[in-house]
């Protein structure tokens, strides 16, 4: 073997000095990461009877409890599991505020175009074709995964979310709440071709006609009934917005309400919020309603909720609102021992910025992480958002990693002040 000449030791030597640097950038970009997880979207081979021929995935949050709650979504037509974990922003919230992940999957040998065939009776009856297939996945993740068997909920997009509305009806002592996103309201379609009617223009049904299809699916039950968000874009050409409006007449009539809202909110992306039987923490139907948005699922990137792109509207986080509607919007404590006075962190960071031990003078300036201002009272949170209290000032993610500075301008009332600190 010959000697190395100067050439090639001068290569190795700056051949060693790259890896060095490539070596530290990548350790940096895994410290700075907010979103650290060994989590993955996992198939599921076999999850008990399957007559619909389904596929399913799962996402467990790393280091997720026992009696944690459990959303199913199904996509929409022409997507799949892996397009919808990776646009929607369920997996951040997910992780972010602790509950598991079940994906059903529709193959194409079931339908061309990948879509749930929501308008077939044979796969929307109670423990017939897809639903049992959903049922199953159901059963299979709260038992593998040691899940609250109370706190199942269902969203899905288009024919998924017709197939989520379906579910609920056929299955209203499974599910605790649901979402329907962009679809069409339970019972309307008898066949592929009645589908295409429903979609657009829809159909003109009285909400009894409409809320005795839900009864119809499962007319032995006399409990509860599920908690439905429905969400619609109004300049959705796919999948008319009258579908919307007859999925809540649908289920206000289903809980015995007169139709007429007793709240209204107005929330980010021209989107109008409609609560019915109660407020935002209570009702049991509610309507949001997206100024000008088109046929998809609203997201919003940047705020951490999603990912646009095809059939994912950069819009509002429908995904959060969702969670908070269901009552999942509370952060997971990353302290379960019992520590009577830990410093919790929403992400899992082992040493956040912890608040001030006093609280500040009038006018005095306070640079915080957003989570230590929500605990000290400068701020609240929605929707894993933050906003000052007093001025309602947005002031990005609501976690340890997102610092901002407030000063309180007037007793009890708190304004974003960048660089006053």
């Amino acid at each position: 073997m010959h000697p190395p000449t100067p050439t090639l030791r001068r290569l190795a030597v700056v051949l060693t000095a790259l890896a060095a640097v490539v070596a530290t950038v990548a350790a940096v970009l895994l410290t700075a990461a907010p979103r650290a997880s060994a989590a993955t979207l996992t198939p599921v081979g076999s999850f008990g009877t399957n007559p619909g021929n389904l596929g399913m995935y799962t996402y467990v949050p790393d280091g997720l409890p026992d009696g944690a709650p459990l959303v199913v979504l199904l996509h929409g037509c022409t997507q799949n599991a892996a397009d919808y974990h990776a646009n929607s922003g369920w997996a951040e919230y997910a992780d972010s505020h602790g509950f598991a992940l079940v994906y059903a999957e529709q193959k194409s040998a079931n339908n061309a175009n990948t879509c749930f065939n929501w308008f077939q009776p044979g796969d929307v009856a109670r423990d017939s074709g897809e639903a049992r297939s959903v049922r199953s996945m159901v059963e299979h993740a709260v038992a593998a995964e040691g899940l609250d068997a109370d706190r199942v909920h269902v969203s899905g997009l288009s024919a998924g979310g017709a197939m989520a509305g379906e579910l609920l009806a056929a299955y209203p002592d499974l599910f605790a709440g649901g979402s329907i996103v962009a679809g069409i309201p339970v019972g309307c379609a008898d066949g592929m071709v009645d589908a295409f009617t429903c979609m657009n223009p829809g159909k003109t049904r009285t909400p009894e006609q409409w809320g005795d299809a839900v009864r119809a699916k499962n007319p032995g039950w006399s409990g509860p009934l599920p908690r439905v968000a429905v969400w619609h874009g109004t300049a959705d050409y796919t999948v008319a917005p009258a579908n919307g409006t007859a999925s809540v007449s649908q289920w206000t009539n289903a809980h015995g309400l007169d139709g007429a809202a007793d709240a209204t909110e107005q929330l980010p992306g021209g989107t109008t919020a409609d609560y019915h039987g109660g407020t935002a923490a209570t009702a049991d139907v509610a309507h949001f309603r997206v100024s000008g948005m088109g046929h998809g699922t609203p997201v919003d990137p940047g705020q951490g909720c999603g990912t646009a792109g095809a059939y994912f509207l950069d819009a509002v986080c429908s995904t959060g609102y969702t969670v908070d509607f269901w009552g999942l919007g509370e952060v997971t404590d990353p302290d379960p021992t019992g520590d009577p006075d830990p410093t919790p962190s929403p992400t899992g960071d082992p040493d956040p910025t912890p608040s001030p031990t006093e609280d500040p003078e009038p006018g005095e300036c306070v640079e915080s992480s957003n989570y230590d201002h929500v605990r000290a009272g400068r701020a609240v949170q929605r929707s894993g958002l933050t906003y000052a209290v007093g001025s309602d000032d947005p002031l990005g993610l609501w976690n340890v990693f997102v610092t901002t500075a407030l000063t309180e301008t007037s007793p009890g009332y708190w304004e974003h002040t960048p660089g006053a600190c």
